[in-house]
């Protein structure tokens, strides 16, 4: 299609400028509107310029609309008008024909939209009462296998293409199976998003899976940029790399060299209209921050959830939990949380009880209460048809079932056998939904019972593609095609809904859902979803969750072991080391497995696990620092290594390891039997300690390091201060009475500073009431000072510092004096290793809510 922009039909607004668009075969009509906004975010909307009603757009994802700036205009002619707004840093530019749309800095064009004339718009129609012309029919009428799809409205895709000037490495648009840098597609399919139950899915490839997050981020050495593409139906992404690697090759040296990169990116979706947001950056903690303003900040989990979790399809009955839950005591392993998958209910009927499994299901939760533990069920959207069942029959008369193209209650099959589809696109739906977690209404429910949300994409055993038709109707008549990926975002919303409801908004849930959308990460956590357990699904859980990370959703991982098939030991424990490092950490397997509780593989396999899940609640204050800043800034506790170095080109395309925060780079070991990994250690003017033997390399090279089943490379970078617990604890609320150790490692300039996030661990009142505390390790000129890092905060802890390691310490000190405020100085006994240049100060005891300082 050729579309010109009619420039005299420009409206300068209080949200921007809106033109007319004209295809000249056609004579279709579009209407553009473009937004910029305060944040450095480009909003271009296009719409039917009177179409015969209104077309979706994509309700509830964005958690505030971004507040918009007023464009001035710089420069008019007969061909094009250019734009600026603010400080006059960026500039919009429309071409009138072809139409072009140029978003430049500093008078570089940086993005141009429709640069290849992809844009397409086919427009809605009413049906005609015959459709006597074959090719015309099968627009209207799709057959799949034995489905047959009716449009409503006739086919309605929407389409456009970006240039992305400068750029040849780009990543997200989670959740696929690959690598963490996105391919080049021209020799094959495109990356889809389309939410699908994918059992064992198939690894590199580029279909969609279980959710999807249209968020596409470039990065070059001076830029990081985002493409954001709110649209909720089925979706397809074309990428091409120019010069193609493939180009490359062929090239002689000196064309090479000229032929600018870049990378155009083509969207296609099913229905709805075009809003598209190009986020500018420059840096990549200001594109994190631009998209969390449209979408919103990953939740602040409670701690326990960041505890380890045991998961089973299905643990048997309540003996089994109790034993489970024992075994873990018995062998000196923390956990936190332990789970029942869909046989825990009567006959598959969510928000009950099997009878004779858990007759005391209350009484099971009190048990592990009382050890300060909790426990999750699940709860899917599929609906059980059973007209003796008093949720079945209330959901029925209510009107909160999806319905098909006849305007009939849709049925379609899952676990219970035939099911009805809730329809968590009305807020009336949702509603209604979360106040069946009420305590009241839940029987058998305790405030210490936490929610999985699974089968959400949907996933229907008889549908097309294992889910829901995209002629099934939802609330306010929109097709499910319209709004297929937000099912399982809706479900997620409305079991947070019903569990902060069910505290009366006092305390945080914690929810977990398989599929997701953008937006998700203001829920709580998703997962990679059913795995096998062989060492490529480990190797690619690395990728998977950084890509997860970019886009937003921080808190995510992977089945520890595989969902399906049976690991062998050393596989095991190399996934325990590597999900120890994720974000999201539950063991989990399916029915036809195995048993696969930590300790029995024999004594060195537990142990080796024990070690690993111990270590993991050691850094629990550091991860729970992470979140905090996630929650606050919407960096991602998991960063791919180019984030925090994103002027070192070596970074763009590794995913294999990755930066924990700012300070700690991990290196899972995802191959069998290696005795040597190669790590990358970004910086040239970088120092990193290893932070078990305490060794230190200089940055801006590749180690190779020995390892055997006990190493997991994880080196703390200099110029950074990480925070752990002391001591062994049972769970998290333990570990909440330990004291610290603080770990400063020396930059080359002999500096280092870092943050620690401490509050009650699971209620609002660190946002309510700023109860909570904030605190800043500073180390300069051999004083190393506790202070506060934020003027807010009331929460009083008496939490303690135990001990403080330095590493970088050059020369042995004559002396070490502390100074806390109010009282007299100390001189510290100390231990000084030279091998390392390691500084041990134990037995320091002071507060870390209280001011003071370490003088060397």
């Amino acid at each position: 299609m050729q579309h010109q922009a009619l420039l005299d039909t420009m409206v300068l607004t209080e949200k921007g400028a809106c033109f007319e668009l004209l295809e000249g075969d056609s004579q279709t009509r579009l209407l553009l509107s473009l937004s910029p906004s305060k944040h450095g975010i480009v909003r271009i909307t296009i719409d039917e310029f009177q179409p015969i009603k209104a077309r979706y757009r994509v309700p509830d994802v964005l958690s505030g609309e971004p507040q918009c700036e007023q464009l001035r205009v710089e420069k008019q002619t007969k061909d094009s008008v250019t734009f600026s707004w603010s400080f006059g840093r960026y500039q919009l530019r429309v071409w009138h024909s072809p139409f072009r749309l140029e978003i430049l800095c500093e008078q570089e064009v940086m993005v141009t939209f429709n640069s290849k004339d992809k844009l397409w718009f086919e427009r809605l129609q009413h049906r005609p009462s015959e459709l006597q012309d074959e090719r015309k029919s099968s627009l209207w009428k799709e057959t799949f296998k034995q489905f047959v799809d009716i449009k409503a409205n006739g086919p309605s895709s929407i389409g456009a293409d970006l240039c992305l000037h400068g750029f040849r490495h780009v990543y997200g648009l989670p959740q696929h199976a690959d690598n963490l840098q996105l391919r080049d597609t021209r020799d094959g399919e495109p990356y889809r998003l389309y939410n699908l139950d994918v059992f064992a899915y198939p690894l590199y490839s580029r279909l969609g899976l279980y959710g999807s997050v249209p968020l596409m981020v470039a990065h070059k050495p001076d830029r990081t940029l985002g493409v954001f593409w709110l649209n909720a139906s089925e979706t397809f992404i074309n990428i091409q790399y120019s010069p193609s690697d493939h180009q490359d090759d062929e090239t002689p040296p000196v064309k090479r060299r000229r032929a600018d990169p870049q990378t155009d990116v083509h969207w296609l979706s099913e229905s709805g209209m075009i809003d598209c947001m190009v986020l500018l950056g420059p840096s990549p903690q200001q594109l994190f921050a631009q998209y969390a303003q449209l979408t919103g900040y990953q939740a602040l989990p409670p701690l326990f959830a960041l505890g380890y979790h045991q998961c089973r399809w299905n643990y048997i009955d309540e003996a089994d939990v109790k034993s489970v839950d024992a075994g873990f005591d018995r062998h000196s392993i923390p956990y936190d949380v332990i789970w029942l998958d869909i046989e825990h209910t009567d006959g598959k009927r969510y928000f009950t009880w099997d009878p004779v499994h858990f007759p005391e299901p209350a009484k099971l939760q009190q048990h592990l209460e009382k050890k300060n533990r909790k426990l999750v069920i699940i709860s899917d959207p599929h609906i059980k048809v059973d007209p003796s069942w008093s949720l079945y029959c209330e959901a029925r008369d209510r009107g909160h079932f999806v319905k098909d193209r006849e305007g009939q209650i849709f049925k379609g099959s899952c676990w219970p056998g035939e099911s009805s589809y809730l329809d968590f696109s009305s807020s009336a739906t949702r509603a209604w939904y979360s106040r069946c977690f009420g305590l009241d209404k839940y029987k058998g429910s305790t405030p210490s019972l936490f929610v999985w949300n699974d089968m959400n994409e949907p996933s229907v055993f008889s549908g097309p593609e294992l889910t829901m038709p995209k002629d099934a109707v939802h609330c306010g008549d929109w097709e499910h095609r319209d709004l297929h990926n937000l099912y399982g975002f809706y479900q997620h919303m409305a079991t947070v809904e019903g569990l902060i409801t069910r505290s009366g908004g006092l305390e945080r849930p914690f929810v977990l859902s398989r599929s997701f959308f953008a937006g998700s990460q203001r829920l709580g956590a998703v997962w990679t979803g059913d795995n096998v357990a062989n060492w490529e699904y480990l190797k690619i859980s690395v990728p998977m969750v950084l890509s997860l990370s970019l886009a937003g959703i921080a808190f995510c991982g992977a089945d520890v072991g595989g969902f399906i098939q049976d690991p062998e030991p050393e596989l095991l424990v190399r996934w325990y080391q590597a999900a120890a490092l994720q974000p999201f950490f539950r063991g989990h397997s399916a029915n036809v497995t195995n048993r696969r509780e930590p300790w029995l593989f024999g004594d060195e396999v537990t142990a080796a696990i024990r070690t690993v899940i111990q270590q993991r609640y050691s850094l629990l204050p550091y991860w729970y620092t992470l979140f905090h800043q996630a929650h606050t800034s919407a960096l991602p506790p998991l960063r791919p290594l180019w984030v925090e170095f994103p002027e070192e080109e070596s970074t763009f395309s590794v995913d294999s390891h990755y930066m924990l925060g700012g300070a700690l780079l991990a290196c899972p070991v995802t191959e069998p039997g290696i005795q040597e990994i190669k790590v990358l250690l970004p910086g040239s003017d970088e120092i990193w300690y290893d932070i078990h033997s305490a060794l230190v390399y200089k940055g801006g090279r590749t180690l190779s390091l020995p390892v055997t089943l006990d190493t997991v490379p994880v080196f703390q970078r200099g110029g950074s201060v990480v925070c752990r617990s002391v001591g062994s604890c049972s769970c998290t609320a333990e570990l909440r009475q330990l004291p610290l150790s603080v770990t400063v490692a020396l930059n080359s300039q002999g500096t280092a500073d870092g943050e620690l996030y401490l509050d009650d661990g699971h209620s609002f009142r660190y946002r309510d009431r700023k109860a909570f505390c904030l605190r800043r390790f500073s180390m300069l000129s051999g004083r190393l000072l506790c202070r506060p890092a934020s003027e807010e905060g009331t929460f009083d802890c008496n939490t303690v510092i135990q001990s403080v390691t330095i590493l970088g310490v050059k020369s042995k000190p004559s002396a070490v004096i502390v100074h806390a405020s109010g009282a007299k100085d100390i001189s510290a006994a100390f231990q000084y290793m030279e091998t390392c240049c390691k500084l041990t100060v134990n037995s320091v005891n002071l507060r870390v809510a209280m001011d003071w300082e370490i003088q060397i």
